[in-house]
């Protein structure tokens, strides 16, 4: 498969290498969360990087000196619909930092334990999900390659079985699962906050089945609820037992306009030091 070029560099987040490391280490310069132990999920925000770059931020911060072999990197389809999970399987993703490598080898382990992935590398073109994530991925983690996922249809059922797929494809490697995702869109900030409440909730608790039943009544508490679902039941059939919201905020807090936002939430998921939070 080809190199996948970068869509939004220049827009969404800055297009040259310089101006970008000055933005993402700004950014990281203000996360101050720490949280001891082993690391094993992050949830970070995919909108542009003025915009969620700030919460963003305080989950990557958390991989300084913890290094991984691969990141791998689940996202909703905003543009085009498809059952199952398109992979992205060779190559790798460009920004302006430079090619991301693919995992070829987990991509084929985990091709292998289910049937829901497909090779679909026109929904990976124009969807920003995924590439939102990398500006921040190479900057703090440069060494570590990656594994592309975007879920088209956010089913229970495929949100179920990629969970399943990523922890027996997983065993063994030294793996980070990052979750893509915005939370509400569009209503005012007290609506929103009310909205976003429940999945920081069930985060909280890390209690994937009852944030999917959430989802399942009210889908618009996050456009990426799936790949959300996915990654916490992957995370603790690997052995995670807390999960640790750092930070939550949303567009007005940048723009000032609280008459239409967008929820953005940071998280982390592991064996953390003196932390004996979840169910």
């Amino acid at each position: 498969m080809p190199i996948r070029r970068a869509a939004v560099a220049g827009s969404w987040y800055p297009g040259t290498a310089p101006a970008l490391a000055a933005a993402v280490d700004r950014h990281l310069a203000l996360a101050t969360r720490e949280v001891g132990g082993d690391l094993m999920a992050l949830v970070a925000p995919h909108a542009g990087l003025v915009y969620s770059g700030p919460v963003a931020a305080h989950a990557y911060r958390l991989l300084r000196d913890r290094p991984f072999d691969v990141a791998v990197l689940v996202g909703p389809s905003h543009f085009v619909g498809f059952d199952g999970v398109a992979m992205y399987r060779a190559g790798g993703f460009e920004t302006p930092f430079g090619v991301a490598p693919i995992d070829e080898a987990c991509a084929e382990a985990l091709r292998a334990a289910s049937p829901i992935f497909r090779d679909h590398p026109g929904a990976h073109a124009r969807e920003h999900s995924l590439e939102m994530q990398l500006p921040f991925l190479q900057r703090v983690a440069p060494d570590a390659k990656i594994l592309p996922l975007l879920m088209g249809y956010q089913t229970a059922e495929t949100a179920r079985a990629l969970g399943d797929a990523l922890a027996v494809a997983l065993d063994g490697r030294k793996a980070l699962l990052i979750a893509s995702t915005d939370l509400s869109h569009y209503h005012d900030a007290a609506t929103a906050s009310r909205l976003d409440a429940v999945v920081i909730d069930h985060v909280t608790r890390f209690d994937a089945d009852g944030l999917q039943r959430a989802l399942d009544l009210q889908p618009e508490h996050a456009c990426g609820g799936g790949p959300l679902v996915a990654v916490m039941r992957a995370a603790k059939l690997r052995g995670a037992r807390d999960a640790v919201v750092l930070d939550y905020a949303d567009s007005g807090d940048v723009s000032g306009d609280k008459s239409a936002v967008v929820g953005y939430l940071a998280a982390a998921f592991g064996t953390f030091d003196g932390n004996r939070g979840g169910r």
